[in-house]
């Protein structure tokens, strides 16, 4: 049976995609700060399905263009949880974290060699308070919660780009985090959080992976997640654990909705109303992503 666990042709959707994004991307202008600060981005990422789901690579796609082009990069995984911080290593052509199993062969040969994020890595450290500079890997690359939709979003891989460590499952140490970050976003660098807005794999039926069906537990969350984002209501978000409709089968563990709240910190003010850019669903699974300015 194919679909995107099991294409026919591993990665196609991608394949057929880059042809024509290539020349769009060195078409894109660059961030000049007259344009101000770049917007605070939370993307549900996906992993190698994505490539599979021409669709939703040109729903990134188009939100990257829709944005001046980034001087870098910085993105906060729910797949790299450690305390104390931590950075990626910030070395031109690190190589990928490939942090999933059962799938082609393809999607591990799979490159996104992006350039020195050393100045970046410098910048981050110097944000931080005094005595607590995160800890800088000489190794780690980028998991597939960054380097999945930032292949999607930024096919070229010429912008640097380094990843961030989640230290804590506590929204408000998360979203000081995000405050801390947010001069960044008036330098040309790009903040993201990369979640999902569901993600309770565990709860995963046939019906969702084969037919699409969305069970009541990811729409529900769903819902309540895009009216507290368009209320600016940060109070009901971070107590998502004990207010949301559909835990804990959306959130299992919190990994994939944490990211939210370093997004929402680096805004200009976390209880403007959110943009969402993208909705709908992956496999049952809410694919909602928005940006904050």
């Amino acid at each position: 049976m194919h679909g995107l666990f099991h294409p026919e042709r591993p990665a196609a959707a991608y394949d057929a995609f880059i042809p024509d994004a290539l020349p769009r991307a060195r078409a894109q202008r660059d961030w000049t700060p007259a344009d101000g600060a770049l917007p605070a981005l939370y993307i549900s990422h996906g992993a190698p399905p994505l490539f599979d789901d021409g669709p939703w690579i040109r729903e990134l796609f188009a939100w990257a263009q829709a944005l001046p082009r980034p001087r870098a990069i910085l993105i906060v995984s729910a797949h790299w949880e450690n305390a104390p911080l931590a950075l990626s290593a910030p070395a031109a052509h690190t190589p990928l974290v490939y942090d999933f199993g059962g799938f082609h062969p393809r999607y591990y040969q799979m490159r996104y060699d992006t350039p020195d994020a050393g100045h970046l890595a410098r910048r981050v450290a110097a944000m931080m308070p005094r005595g607590q500079a995160p800890h800088q890997h000489g190794e780690r690359g980028l998991d597939h919660g960054a380097w999945v939709p930032l292949m999607a979003m930024y096919p070229l891989g010429d912008i640097p780009v380094l990843q961030l460590s989640l230290p804590t499952h506590e929204p408000g140490r998360l979203m000081d985090l995000g405050r801390r970050l947010a001069p960044l976003r008036r330098e040309g660098v790009l903040v993201v959080g990369s979640g999902f807005m569901t993600h309770g794999l565990p709860f995963t039926t046939r019906e969702m992976i084969t037919e699409g069906v969305v069970p009541g537990w990811s729409s529900d969350f769903d819902a309540w997640a895009a009216d507290a984002l368009e209320r600016g209501d940060v109070e009901e978000l971070a107590a998502y654990a004990q207010r949301a409709p559909g835990m804990p089968y959306a959130h299992p563990t919190p990994d994939h909705f944490l990211p939210v709240f370093v997004t929402l910190g680096s805004a200009d003010d976390a209880e403007r109303p959110a943009r969402t850019v993208i909705d709908g669903y992956m496999m049952g699974l809410a694919r909602r992503s928005f940006e904050l300015g």
